[in-house]
């Protein structure tokens, strides 16, 4: 399994510690958070907003802090891969394909629209920002990895006004899901988050195909037989003239993650009064007595 050449470095978990460094009373808000799901895109290769087809299994970490019973702040990285195949599209005799792994660290805010401490069940949402890896790859016809940025497929870097993209960029996530109040100190939800970009190459495609003769002068004859593959395909069609359109550069990539995510308290000491007692009945913050409702 190939690594991308660009990772997070230490730096933005460093930044997670800090920002939820546990502090005197602060310690027993502080929640550890596990995530186990799936991750997917949405963009020239596969233009479905939302879809199981293609996922991959994805994983993630992270702290957060409870500000108060329904708001919450997040520091999380995930990681997970993503592709995308013509072959399974209308588009299958354009025959272009890539994958990447993602690396992905954000900092969010979250709403529990119902108080978890008063419903078992609650709906919630989020929204923040975040910074993220990818670096595209395809199979050549041979089966080699090839790094799709270096070939400069769509003539980035050396035609007038199209730059070599970078491999780090930021997006916005946001989305929702439902949490499950297992106790007080631990939590379950289901969760969709889905991420706005602002690069059209995550899948290494988003405008028109260059000249094959001039792209192969510039990278080499691989960069041209990786920029176009509808030649290996039956009946497939020889490499199209320069300009013709490739991708949609008005509608930029997305990706997303979608699975459950695990929560415990860190730091805990005893109960709180409105946890829920050895009888096994539930005490709420006005001391009410009785079964939590469910939403």
């Amino acid at each position: 399994m190939l690594a991308p050449r660009y990772r997070l470095r230490s730096l933005p978990l460093i930044v997670l510690f800090i920002i939820l460094i546990p502090i005197s009373g602060w310690s027993q808000r502080i929640f550890a958070t596990l995530f186990a799901g799936a991750s997917n895109y949405s963009g020239d290769l596969q233009e479905k907003r939302f879809t199981f087809q293609q996922a991959h299994p994805a994983g993630g970490l992270g702290l957060m802090f409870e500000v108060t019973d329904k708001i919450f702040i997040q520091g999380e990285f995930k990681f997970g891969k993503i592709s995308a195949a013509d072959k399974y599209s209308k588009n299958y005799k354009r025959n272009l394909s890539f994958y990447s792994h993602l690396y992905e660290f954000s900092l969010r805010g979250e709403y529990a629209i119902l108080n978890p401490y008063d419903h078992k069940i609650s709906p919630c949402i989020f929204a923040g920002i975040a910074l993220f890896d990818f670096a595209p790859y395809a199979d050549d016809a041979q089966g080699t990895p090839v790094l799709l940025p270096e070939k400069s497929t769509e003539g980035q870097g050396f035609i007038e006004g199209r730059n070599p993209y970078k491999l780090r960029q930021f997006s916005i996530p946001f989305g929702g899901g439902l949490q499950w109040t297992i106790s007080h100190n631990s939590r379950l939800g289901v969760y969709l988050g889905f991420r706005k970009t602002f690069t059209d190459y995550i899948d290494d495609v988003s405008t028109t195909y260059v000249d094959e003769l001039q792209l192969s002068q510039a990278k080499g004859a691989s960069a041209a037989q990786i920029a176009y593959r509808g030649d290996e395909i039956p009946n497939g069609a020889p490499y199209p003239p320069a300009g013709t359109q490739r991708g949609n550069p008005k509608s930029l990539d997305w990706y997303y993650f979608t699975g459950i995510s695990y929560r415990v308290r860190l730091f805990a000491k005893g109960k709180r009064k409105y946890d829920i007692s050895d009888d096994g009945r539930y005490h709420g913050r006005k001391g009410r007595v009785g079964c939590p409702r469910v939403f």
